[in-house]
């Protein structure tokens, strides 16, 4: 089966946790695109009705409206649930998030869910944060180049690019994906947010309560007791 129909199958199983009535927070990514359209059919064929949404990026505002979901922009109402995937996931459900460049509107919309659920296939599992993949840190465009030589002492950073040229998020900043070598992520993330240019990071540290993860033979769930009680 490929990484698509595994991240499909995590998508539809997380949707299962969306009741009528409810205020949902929708991710960005590729993992998070099909939980979009899997709600877009429940409400299509009536399985779910009364649903709105707020959406962590345009791309995802725009799917979820092209597909006839209604979007909301944020405010202080809490979240029922937010669905999205990550980058890596660690036995503690601590993620990376940011592939998308979406991580700032992320962490704001999934701060504010009474139930966040990452979704995602197995090769996201990991024994520790930056295993696999660096941390993305947003940053201002301004100065930019002191900000990065300010974040050499926690790692290498490097400005992502997109099509040739340095990607701009919704926000109008840019990413620096941060290879680092297994600190304590408490501290690199307050050590990272206390540095000067940068916006946010993407560590997502205790917000996870649930994992939804496809392998191959199997869709696993991942629960902190202390998250689910």
């Amino acid at each position: 089966m490929s990484l698509e129909a595994l991240k499909e199958q995590a998508a539809i199983k997380a949707v299962g946790y969306i009741q009528s009535g409810m205020r949902v927070g929708l991710g960005t990514g590729s993992t998070a695109k099909y939980a979009i359209l899997e709600l877009a059919r429940k409400l299509r064929e009536g399985e779910l009705s009364d649903i709105v949404t707020v959406a962590t990026s345009i791309e995802s505002e725009r799917l979820a409206r092209e597909n006839g979901i209604t979007v909301l922009d944020l405010d202080p109402t809490p979240l029922d649930v937010a669905i999205d995937g990550a980058d890596e996931i660690s036995p503690e459900l601590n993620l990376i998030k940011g592939l998308g460049a979406a991580l700032l509107r992320e962490k704001v919309v999934e701060i504010q869910a009474k139930t966040f659920i990452v979704i995602a296939d197995h090769t996201k599992l990991v024994s520790h944060l930056g295993q696999k993949a660096p941390v993305p840190v947003e940053v201002v465009q301004f100065g930019v180049q002191s900000t990065l030589k300010r974040l050499e002492q926690y790692g290498n950073p490097k400005l992502r690019e997109k099509n040739g040229e340095l990607l701009v998020t919704d926000n109008g900043n840019f990413i620096a994906d941060l290879w680092f070598e297994n600190p304590d992520p408490v501290t690199l993330e307050r050590n990272l947010k206390g540095t000067l240019g940068v916006v946010e990071t993407g560590f997502f540290l205790g917000m996870a309560s649930r994992a939804i993860v496809a392998h191959q033979d199997r869709v696993e769930e991942i629960f902190l007791q202390k998250a689910e009680g």
